[in-house]
């Protein structure tokens, strides 16, 4: 079986490593925002935030700079699929 990297052009694997790096760094800054108030999803921040648990500032910033990554990270993946595709992965 051969490798999908194998034959392919160097300025593509690179525009692949490049978007996967971003990928990962996304989600990783998400995942950092969210564990500053102990949490793991956008929906339970907000709850928190609405509750008076956690203070709107930074608490609902975090929220809402978590729901961007979250949504740049989704447009990220969907190039990163769509530039596989097009190289026949």
């Amino acid at each position: 079986m051969s490798s999908f990297f194998e034959n392919l052009p160097l300025d593509a694997a690179e525009q692949l490593e490049q978007l996967s790096r971003l990928v990962f760094e996304l989600r990783e800054d998400r995942k950092r925002l969210l564990q500053q108030h102990g949490v793991d999803s956008e929906d339970t921040l907000l709850e928190l935030v609405r509750s008076g648990a956690v203070a709107e500032h930074p608490g609902y910033d975090n929220y809402l700079g978590a729901r961007v990554l979250a949504a740049t990270r989704e447009a990220i993946r969907s190039q990163l699929q769509a530039v596989m595709v097009k190289l026949g992965g």
